[in-house]
């Protein structure tokens, strides 16, 4: 009855290790497709607001373009400014993915883009006021600091490029 015994404990023993190693085995396999789930939603979510602020920043170049004559045409300034304006939002849409599927630090560099985003546009928004008002006083110094803010958000996008990267490094 020993022997019989030291058979079935033994078996069992295999059993419950063959049991445990298929569990491991199973949860990490999971983990793992959860991890590239998650890395590819990132992806996404980055992509497409890196994407949307391009298109805005079209948008947004146009205006100035449209703004550049000394008598600028007000109707095709507005057109664009509506243009601009859907852009934004879309944008703002991006923005609100990135907050949710990113970590911290993507919260931080969104931020940042956000915020010299909004410095550009508030100039922007100053010279279309200007045009309206047939004043051109500030064009050459508002022209000069667009180009500065311009500078300044493409530095912003840059980081935020560099965080992403830095997100998916460290999850590999």
């Amino acid at each position: 009855m020993d022997a019989e015994v030291a058979a079935l404990l033994g078996a069992a023993v295999g059993s419950l290790a063959t049991l445990g190693a298929a569990f491991v085995t199973g949860r990490a396999a999971s983990r793992s497709q959860f991890d590239q789930w998650r890395r590819a939603h990132r992806r996404d979510a980055y992509v497409s607001y890196l994407g949307a602020l391009h298109d805005r920043d079209i948008a947004m170049d146009a205006i100035f373009e449209a703004l550049r004559p000394s008598a600028p045409d007000l109707e095709q300034v507005e057109e664009r400014v509506g243009r601009f304006v859907a852009l934004a939002r879309e944008v703002h849409r991006a923005a609100e993915v990135v907050l949710v599927e990113g970590p911290p630090a993507m919260a931080k560099a969104a931020g940042q883009v956000g915020r010299a985003s909004g410095e550009l546009s508030e100039v922007m928004r100053r010279m279309v006021k200007d045009a309206h008002a047939g004043d051109a006083a500030r064009t050459a110094a508002d022209t000069a600091l667009a180009a500065q803010r311009e500078r300044a958000l493409h530095e912003a996008v840059k980081r935020f490029r560099s965080a992403a990267a830095d997100v998916f490094d460290k999850a590999r």
